[in-house]
């Protein structure tokens, strides 16, 4: 068997994959063999096992070597112990069960005289301990943070953040431990107890108030730090521990965050970091990095977040694509907070427009968007169309949007509208949406007092560029609706020239649209339709006439759309009076703010990390947008599009789905078969809506209500292994509609009334929530009534919810009673929180549903339930 540098050069010198494979292959069979004949000869083993772990490198399945790792745990021998730690490391996760072997031998190497054993098993520990390992290992791990070794002291203390996470109630028990490891002498110490401390004041934000004792600390030490000399053990590129610096930073933002008395301790040494540290070099650039996100975080006054802010907008002006990276990034997060301030490096800004790499541009580019208000909007305009120019192809589509949306808003009058518009047209036609061109066309509908300036300039630019999509369907209509006035002004002005307008010329700039190599099926649609209106615009027969033959030539097209419009058209030339009645001006078009021109939305927003609301909540609540809960332990749940949601709006726990349509003889139903009864089942279990009352009836809905309780509390006990929670049902009676439930507005048992709290209202959607909670309810646990209604004038599709809840709470979701929604139309879903006695129920939703050719991802942060809600 080779050794395992011999392997090495084996694999780097094969030539082809297959040789390579080859060599794999060959040597994974020899190493399955040598396993298998159980050789106790230790070296042969290590040397096995470091082959496995380069093949683990390459991506190689490596699994049958994990029992040997855990061999090599239990010699005496240091070296082997060190690479069976390491194989544990990389070839098993917390998932496995062969793990659980593990766990004596952890036990045993956290009580060993030599350090670097215990060094050992702490690494291990702390990156694939599982729940049940941290909760057995939890107490020796606790005794080693308070051990004198201070290099066993600061791996006890990474690896007690592993246990926190893993077990969330253990963290009582470390945080007089994590106090005392921030007054140790050690740099190593200090840096690994601020992290753990950092790690706690996240997971649990309660604990913040108990660690802001220590902020006067921190300041001497971080000021200690940058004022001392040189320092060789902790000096880097002239420095004094930048690491340290940097982990005492990140600590006081967490701490000051919210705290005005806090931060009012912390506004000198930030000022002092940020005016004083070296900014020449990496090393400085990180500090003040940390100190600027420190600034802005936290409530610092005005001139110390423009220092901040100014801080930002120096790193943009460095060599370094990194720094510049950064500070783009850090900007375009701000630029809400302190306008005014990041407005001042609006041209350096503009000049990373510019730079060479394409993910620099990428963010100076959204950020310029974000700078562009209504009294810079000229100048902004400007320079992104100087830069649309010659921008990248993937960035055009994006721009073309973007800057009409700016025009927009902003535009100081019509013309600049109109004319910032047309040169959008002109440079980048042919990747503008066709809602930009019905935005323009209607802008021009609306603007008479503008028509024949924008008809004579479409006419200019169309007689010089005609392979720009977007510009020829914005000519065409244009020209087609307003010919008679650019016919009747005659000639005009055009950058220096006097053209002269004709009808002949006219339809020779149609006649070439329609038969260019550039004409798509869209432009020849469009030139046909400018054509016929044309034919009632202008008054020589000779041009009538062309424009006839023009439209008869394409009556045998084989485009079957262009082919129709091109028959009934040569038809109405056979009828003067219809046609010019049928094709007299159109009115103005109305314009919709829900219609509106919007920018492409980005898949999900994340929280910068400078918002206004604590980080610690961020963090404590789940990632929605990291892609997926597949990997969330019940702490997100994902409704499917359809089953049981009436179950979990009246109070009821995890039934099984029910039957689409009830059968008539079944015993709950009391025997009653009424029209009503079986209109209100119907809709119910999505039936048809035709059917169901606008007007409920009291007495008859009643029963009808307390006919399906019937049925649910059958269902329930008859399904008792998928029915996991089992609430009671004993509510007022909801209203039932065609959309699904309404909740009772009041608690029968305690009185008390809670109304439905906004959550979300944009797009088109509005989402409620309301609490529901009754004196059956257990303690601890709230249902959440959660209704959307589409208040917009497009149908909205594929609507799903998504919450998560700090991993102190549990949330269980039924299905939506309607994924798609009309204009008016309302859907509702249930929501079921547990979470302790008094705790404050927070919720992060996550909704995502799509409006036309649209898909809309937001994610909305809700505390906005009462402070006492689950107070018994």
């Amino acid at each position: 068997m080779s050794s395992l540098k011999s392997f090495i050069k084996s694999v780097r010198a094969a030539k082809t994959m297959a040789d390579e494979r080859a060599v794999i292959q060959k040597e994974s069979a020899a190493i399955r063999t040598s396993f298998r004949e159980d050789f106790t000869d230790t070296n042969l083993r290590r040397q096995n096992i470091a082959k496995l772990l380069y093949l683990f490198t390459l991506g190689e399945r490596t699994h049958f070597g994990q029992i040997e790792c855990l061999k090599l745990l239990a010699t005496s021998k240091f070296s082997d112990k060190r690479l069976g730690y390491l194989g544990t490391m990389l070839l098993l996760d917390e998932n496995q069960e062969v793990l659980t072997l593990v766990t004596n031998s952890l036990k045993n190497d956290l009580n060993h005289p030599n350090q670097y054993v215990v060094a050992l098993a702490l690494c291990t520990l702390g990156n694939i301990a599982s729940q049940e390992m941290a909760r057995d290992l939890f107490t020796d791990v606790e005794k080693l943070v308070v051990t004198q070794n201070p290099y066993l002291r600061k791996k006890a203390a990474l690896c007690a953040m592993r246990i926190i996470r893993k077990v969330p109630e253990l963290e009582e028990r470390f945080v007089d431990k994590a106090k005392s490891l921030l007054g140790d002498h050690h740099h190593g110490v200090l840096i690994c107890g601020m992290t753990l401390v950092y790690d706690l004041c996240v997971e649990q934000p309660t604990l913040i108030p108990q660690f802001r004792q220590f902020i006067p600390s921190l300041v001497r030490q971080l000021k200690s730090l940058t004022t001392s000399g040189y320092a060789p053990e902790h000096d880097v590129a002239g420095i004094s521990d930048p690491f340290l610096q940097v982990k005492i930073l990140r600590l006081l933002r967490v701490l000051g965050r919210g705290d005005q008395s806090a931060t009012e301790q912390m506004n000198d040494i930030l000022a002092q970091i940020a005016t004083n540290t070296d900014s020449s070099k990496n090393v400085g650039n990180a500090i003040l990095y940390e100190a600027v996100l420190t600034i802005l975080d936290i409530d610092a006054d005005s001139g110390l977040r423009v220092l901040g802010i100014n801080i930002l907008g120096r790193f943009l002006g460095n060599k370094d694509n990194n720094v510049k990276y950064v500070g783009l990034n850090t900007l375009s997060k701000v630029v809400e907070l302190e306008p005014n301030a990041v407005q001042r490096h609006r041209n350096t800004i503009l000049e990373c427009l510019h730079d060479a790499d394409i993910s620099i541009r990428r963010r100076a580019l959204d950020l310029s968007f974000d700078l562009i208000n209504d009294q810079n909007v000229r100048v902004l305009v400007r320079e992104l169309l100087v830069f649309l120019e010659t921008a990248d192809t993937e960035f055009k589509a994006n721009m073309t949007v973007q800057i009409c949306v700016a025009a927009d808003k902003y535009a100081p009058n019509k013309r600049w509208h109109i004319d910032t518009v047309l040169r959008v047209l002109k440079l980048a036609g042919n990747y503008v949406s066709e809602q930009i061109i019905s935005q323009f066309i209607a802008l021009v509908s609306n603007t008479s007092n503008m028509q024949l300036y924008t008809v004579q300039k479409l006419y200019s630019l169309l007689r010089s560029d005609i392979t720009q999509e977007g510009l020829t369907l914005a000519g065409a209509w244009v020209i087609g609706e307003y010919g008679d006035e650019l016919l009747k002004a005659g000639t005009f002005e055009d950058e220096e020239t006097t053209l002269e307008v004709k009808e002949s010329d006219i339809v020779q700039i149609f006649e070439g649209l329609l038969y260019s190599t550039y004409a798509t099926q869209t432009v020849q649609e469009y030139v046909l339709d400018a054509l016929v209106k044309l034919s009632t615009r202008m008054s020589d027969p000779s041009q009538i006439e062309r424009i006839r033959r023009l439209i008869m030539s394409q009556t045998t097209a084989l485009d079957v759309e262009i082919q129709q419009r091109a028959v009934e058209y040569a038809e109405l030339f056979g009828f003067d009076e219809i046609r010019r009645g049928v094709l007299e001006k159109m009115p103005a078009a109305v314009i919709r703010e829900d219609r509106k021109l919007q920018p492409e939305k980005k898949a999900i927003k994340s929280v910068p990390p400078i918002a206004s609301q604590p980080k610690s909540e961020t963090d404590i609540l789940l990632d929605l947008m990291s892609g997926g809960i597949d990997d969330v332990p019940q702490s997100s749940v994902v409704a499917p599009a359809n089953g049981d949601l009436l179950s979990m709006a009246l109070g009821g726990g995890n039934f099984p789905s029910l039957p689409t349509s009830p059968s008539p003889t079944n015993g709950q139903m009391n025997g009653k078969t009424n029209g009503k009864t079986s209109d209100l089942l119907a809709d119910v279990f999505g039936g048809s809506p035709s059917t169901a009352s606008a007007q409920p009836q009291a007495n008859g809905q009643q029963q009808s209500i307390n006919d399906i309780l019937g049925l649910f509390s059958t269902e329930a006990s008859s399904s008792s292994a998928s029915a996991h929670v089992s609430l009671p049902m004993q509510m007022s009676s909801p209203t039932v509609t065609q959309t699904g439930l309404n909740p009772p507005a009041t608690n029968p048992a305690s009185g008390q009334t809670y109304p439905a709290y906004p959550a979300y209202a944009q797009n088109g959607l509005t989402l409620t929530l309301q609490p529901i909670r009754d004196g059956t309810t257990p303690a601890g646990v709230v249902n959440v009534f959660a209704s959307f209604t589409n208040t917009g004038s497009i149908p909205l599709s594929h609507i799903t919810f998504q919450v998560a809840v700090p991993k102190t709470q549990q949330v269980e979701l039924r299905p939506i009673s309607k994924a798609d929604l009309a204009p008016g139309e309302s859907a509702s879903q249930a929501v079921r929180v547990s979470a302790s006695v008094g705790a404050q129920v927070r919720l992060r939703l996550r909704v995502s549903f799509g409006k036309g050719e649209e898909e809309i991802v937001e994610q909305v942060l809700f505390n906005q339930f009462p402070a006492d809600l689950l107070a018994s």
